[in-house]
């Protein structure tokens, strides 16, 4: 007795329903907001750049201008005015002691008067923490005399002259412990006074630099316009036909 060697019949049903039904289309994703917002302003847009792009070229020269001297002048009457005071004091040498090496030690002091040692002495005249000591004090020397330069800055022009004099006095108190070694003495020379001017740039000095810088940035925009123009004007010219091959003859010879 043999088996029967033919297959079950497949399920039809299913390959028929899945051959017979298709998926449906995907429904398109609604586009989003920054999209519909976008397409939304295009019609509004189109008169604005067509009236910018009718503009002179020396416009770009002018909005630049005014644009820089606007921010310029607003970036000078939003910082606050700061004021410098000064105070010098000389390197004396002893009696036995080289004239010439008092050039050198005050170079060397210039140096050392704004180190830790000296602005922590200072630090208690002057009335103001260390942090503000080491951003507001700078030091100064002159290659032909012995002398030192002490600025402070400050918004308030009494704090500006306090620093000074408070660190010009700790300077010269270091110098006079080491002055059986160096042979060196500074003394001062000058009192730092309260100023009465501000140091800083005022507004109008901030707007004809901002003025200046917008002028540049528009010339460098001019500059750059022809080129776009000149390269799309070359892209929409119409193609040259290139030559047309040559005959062959040799056939007909």
């Amino acid at each position: 007795m043999t088996e029967s060697m033919t297959r079950p019949p497949a399920d039809t049903t299913a390959t028929a329903a899945t051959k017979g039904t298709t998926a449906p289309d995907e429904e398109a994703a609604p586009p989003s907001r920054p999209r519909r917002a976008l397409a939304a302003l295009r019609p509004a847009l189109r008169p604005v750049l067509r009236r910018v792009r009718a503009l002179p070229p020396w416009s770009v020269l002018a909005a630049g201008v005014l644009a820089g001297g606007l921010l310029g002048a607003g970036y000078g009457l939003l910082t606050p005015d700061r004021y410098s005071a000064t105070s010098y004091v000389v390197a004396v040498p002893a009696d036995e002691s080289d004239p010439a090496s008092a050039l050198g030690f005050a170079q060397a002091y210039g140096r050392v008067a704004t180190q830790l040692a000296v602005l922590g002495d200072a630090q208690m005249h002057a009335g103001v923490p260390l942090t503000t000591l080491e951003e507001s004090v700078r030091t100064a020397t002159s290659p032909d005399a012995p002398m030192v330069s002490v600025t402070a800055t400050s918004s308030r022009p009494v704090e500006a002259a306090d620093m000074a004099n408070a660190v010009a006095r700790a300077l010269t108190r270091h110098a006079a412990a080491s002055a059986d070694d160096t042979h060196v003495q500074l003394r001062q020379f000058a009192r730092a006074t309260e100023p009465t001017e501000p140091s800083s740039a005022s507004a109008a000095v901030t707007g004809l630099v901002g003025a200046s810088a917008g002028g540049l940035l528009g010339g460098l925009a001019l500059l750059v316009r022809p080129r776009r123009a000149a390269r799309e004007s070359g892209r929409a010219a119409a193609p040259v036909p290139g030559p047309a091959p040559a005959a062959d003859v040799r056939g007909q010879l």
